[in-house]
């Protein structure tokens, strides 16, 4: 695999974050309740920061194929994320053997905003 960025986009609507708050019974009132937020003054639901961890796992998957597995995930939160708004998972290869990579991943929002970073990954290839 050569050494350029690797990129997976997606756009995180309200639905998306509903679909993940049920499946990881997170309902903080931050991900979702208008009025709460007003009062914050906050005009958006945030994105549940543990997200990005699927995220960058679907990225790895996508980069990497179906049966790659990934072994080692770590990052660090470094603003919010709002409903509506399309992230970039980026990636870059820091070493690679066979059968196995590792990598140096951040997340941006589509207005450059770092998200995510830093953050890494270990992939065991098929």
């Amino acid at each position: 695999m050569s050494s350029d960025e690797l990129v997976f986009e997606r756009t995180i609507e309200l639905p998306d974050m509903i679909a993940y708050a049920g499946a990881t019974w997170d309902w903080h009132r931050l991900h979702y309740d208008t009025a709460y937020l007003k009062d914050r003054n906050l005009d958006r639901p945030v994105v549940d920061g543990q997200v990005f961890g699927a995220y960058l796992a679907i990225a790895l998957r996508e980069w990497f194929g179906p049966d790659a597995v990934v072994t080692a995930l770590s990052f660090r939160f470094k603003n919010l994320v709002f409903a509506g708004e399309t992230i970039r998972c980026l990636g870059r290869i820091s070493s690679e053997e066979p059968g196995r990579v590792e990598l140096d991943l951040r997340v941006e929002t589509g207005a450059g905003r770092i998200a995510v970073a830093p953050a890494s990954a270990t992939v065991q290839l098929p």
